[in-house]
């Protein structure tokens, strides 16, 4: 069951922007959750980013870009049942989570990702 249904039988596609805030539905999802927990949207929050990489070059290359974006990074070492993915996780304190920082931060990391061969696995956020 799909949680976005367009019509009857067609779900959303959950990259898909929404016509009326230009976000992804996924990233909507989230602020929803956010909200439901009793976030204020409007206050600043910690914000983390998470990327997976094919070795420990690409993810800290795809680091440095991220860094001059002003995140703090950390490159993390593979899991053992999937030793061929390093993570990225990227972070920023002080973030309002309004639409227009959404959608830029969620188009940085797709195209970071792209750009390194990578994936964008999505964002979280603390709620207070």
């Amino acid at each position: 069951m799909a949680l976005f249904r367009r019509k009857r039988d067609e779900p959303v596609d959950l990259d898909a922007r929404s016509p009326d805030t230009g976000l992804k539905y996924k990233d909507l999802l989230v602020l929803g959750q956010l909200m439901k927990a009793g976030a204020d949207l409007t206050q600043p929050r910690h914000v983390l980013h998470f990327l997976y990489f094919p070795d420990r070059a690409v993810a800290s290359a795809a680091s440095e870009e991220a860094l001059q974006q002003g995140f703090t990074v950390d490159v993390r070492e593979p899991l053992p049942q999937q030793p061929d993915q390093w993570s990225l996780v990227c972070e920023q304190h002080g973030v309002v989570l309004d639409p227009p920082t959404v959608v830029e931060h969620g188009d940085f990391f797709d195209g970071l990702a792209e750009r390194h061969g990578g994936e964008y696995d999505g964002w979280e956020a603390s709620v207070r």
